[in-house]
């Protein structure tokens, strides 16, 4: 599984990518408005940082301005995956897009016949939200599962990108119905490290080697 970092934050960013684990970076318009930067700047020195894919969303509606917004989002760099909402003028946009070769990230999908759409649409990623189906009272990994057989059923190689990550367990969750990659807020990406067995057997494991009295510089 491929583990992006759900963020404008560009320290986040650094840090996460200096640990050679990053794979990508989803931004979107709360995320930036949050960051109190330029867009296009930002994502341009994101591009920097990062190698892979790094979503960047329109902010229109129409598919007119969409399209629009799109081609200049993939001018930026060749890295960019421009993010579109799961509505028929996104999908538009999409099609087109990816006709021309520029990754797109479909966004805001809640259901398997729409991330059917997105993938006849040619879209390079699909992005079920997770988080916010479970605070629906919707069991937010089944959408996983599902999304997961139809593309193996008809061959399609859209990647399913689960976001509204909430939890280590969602990561887990998300990984063994085969999810191609994961999103994560900085804070659930760091807690992916920890176990108190793993703490707690470092602590050992320092205390009988502070008794043998040795050192290996």
């Amino acid at each position: 599984m491929k583990f992006f970092v759900d963020t404008a934050d560009i320290n986040d960013i650094k840090d996460l990518a200096s640990t050679g684990l990053l794979d990508g970076v989803t931004t979107n318009p709360s995320l930036i408005a949050k960051s109190g930067k330029q867009f296009i700047p930002l994502i341009e020195e994101i591009c920097g940082v990062v190698e892979g894919p790094v979503s960047a969303e329109v902010a229109s509606t129409d598919y007119e301005t969409m399209l629009k917004e799109g081609k200049k989002l993939a001018a930026i760099a060749d890295n960019v995956a421009v993010k579109v909402p799961l509505t028929p003028a996104g999908l538009k946009v999409c099609k087109e897009l990816s006709n021309a070769g520029t990754m797109v990230n479909v966004t805001l999908c809640f259901s398997a016949v729409q991330a059917l759409l997105a993938a006849k649409a040619g879209a390079f990623f699909i992005s079920p939200f997770i988080g916010r189906l479970d605070d629906k009272g919707v069991d937010g990994m089944e959408l996983i599962h599902e999304i997961r057989q139809v593309y193996d059923n008809y061959g399609f190689g859209t990647n399913i990108l689960a976001a509204s990550i909430r939890s280590p367990e969602h990561v887990k969750q998300a990984a063994l119905a085969g999810s191609d990659c994961a999103t994560l807020p900085p804070k659930i990406f760091a807690e992916l490290y920890k176990h108190e067995l793993t703490d707690s057997g470092i602590a050992a494991f320092l205390k009988d080697w502070a008794a043998t009295g040795q050192t290996i510089l």
